[in-house]
């Protein structure tokens, strides 16, 4: 095989690898709680409440997870494979320990492994590509997370019906199943993440007064993504279950949002560079705003259908955006600021249940909270789009 050849199929296979990988860490570790929540909530293991205090744990513990990781000085393939394992055997914590609390704990330990998982992962899988000559499979890796939520809402449904019980044990072992497929790719290509590596990245940048206030706006809005899309990304089983009593459909809208991810990380990854980041951003949040929009206005098996579309096709090609955006404002130096970002879509994202479930569960619906949620994306949206204006201005003058 010549040199092409080889360097493209090892493009693929750590491509293929970090996928499989965020699918587990992100898809199952993360969102499997959207399809198991209702399922828990009817057996009488849950009060609605109680269910947005365990999802916001999750998120605090991937918020704390994101911060720490420019402070490990452990390989990537380590962390990784470490994470995995440990993903794994959270998800079946799940279904045989039985106390609100030992469910905290996990679920918040669960937070910090996706957020380790997603870092290192995303950073050995991106050097190989980069590596191999192949840096346009990015796309494929970010689809990841989309196919796991698919799985999680196809699988964690069915699995359910026999218990929750048997749906996190389930879920855990086809986690293993996952781990087992992918082991070996890890071996190669080590990768390590050290303090003194993250301080040269970030040493040297120089700012200008335009960049700092792009990089305040750009921390500023992103944290409005993690609140906009989190309360429906939680509780859409729930919200869809209200609005349609008796139906069958509530199942698939979470399924359906996974797969919209997918094609949505792939035209992500494509688009042109050249394109501003800012007017992307604020197109994407404008159809995440519209989809959560879509399911009070128009709560049908078409309307939430079409909600779950809009809402995941620019879940992941936003945090695209915003990487994208951080390195024009710092170049090679940007891991500070996408560090900054992260944590601020993290504080969105733990804030988004509790307030939701709360109020939704002493008011029996969750159309004001999911208004706020949409009316936060348009806020963005129009920031987004009034500062890429004065840009723009600003370079004509």
């Amino acid at each position: 095989m010549s040199e092409t050849g080889r360097d493209r199929r090892e493009a693929w296979r750590a491509a293929l690898a970090c996928m499989v990988t965020l699918a587990v860490a992100m898809g199952l570790g993360r969102f499997a709680f959207t399809p198991m929540l209702p399922i828990m909530l009817h057996e009488g293991k849950l009060e609605l409440a109680a269910g947005g205090v365990l999802a916001s744990l999750n998120y605090l513990g991937y918020f704390l997870g994101a911060v720490t990781c420019a402070a490990i000085g452990v390989k990537a393939s380590t962390m990784v494979r470490g994470g995995l394992v440990a993903t794994a055997l959270l998800l079946i914590g799940m279904g045989l320990l039985h106390s609100f609390t030992s469910w905290g704990v996990l679920r918040w330990t669960a937070g910090v492994m996706s957020a380790w998982v997603f870092v290192f992962a995303s950073g050995w899988g991106l050097r190989r590509l980069a590596e191999t000559n192949a840096p346009t499979l990015g796309g494929v890796i970010y689809t990841g997370p989309g196919i796991g939520i698919a799985m999680t809402g196809l699988l964690g449904g069915a699995l359910g019906r026999w218990g929750s019980e048997a749906g996190w044990i389930g879920l855990g072992l086809l986690a293993f199943a996952l781990i087992a497929v992918i082991w070996r790719v890890f071996d190669d290509g080590q990768l390590a993440l050290s303090k003194g590596a993250a301080s040269v990245a970030d040493s040297g940048a120089t700012a200008t007064r335009t960049d700092r206030s792009d990089a305040i706006w750009l921390v500023s809005l992103y944290g409005l993504a993690g609140f906009g899309y989190i309360i429906t990304a939680t509780f859409l089983p729930v919200i869809a279950r209200q609005a349609l009593p008796g139906s069958s459909w509530p199942d698939y809208f979470w399924p359906l949002f996974g797969l919209a991810v997918i094609p949505g990380a792939l035209i992500g990854a494509r688009a042109p560079t050249h394109w501003d980041n800012r007017l992307l951003l604020a197109v994407a949040y404008a159809l995440q705003a519209l989809g959560v929009v879509l399911s009070v206005v128009w709560p049908t098996i078409v309307g939430f259908a079409f909600g779950s579309l809009l809402l995941g096709m620019p879940f992941t090609a936003i945090t695209l955006f915003a990487v994208r955006e951080a390195r024009r404002l710092r170049g090679n130096a940007a891991a500070g600021l996408i560090g900054y970002a992260t944590a601020s879509y993290g504080v969105g994202q733990i804030v988004g249940p509790l307030f939701a479930a709360p109020l939704a569960q002493r008011t029996g619906s969750f159309e004001l909270p999911l208004l706020v949620a949409a009316a936060a994306l348009a806020l963005g949206s129009v920031l987004f789009a009034v500062v890429w204006s004065k840009s723009r201005r600003l370079v004509a003058v």
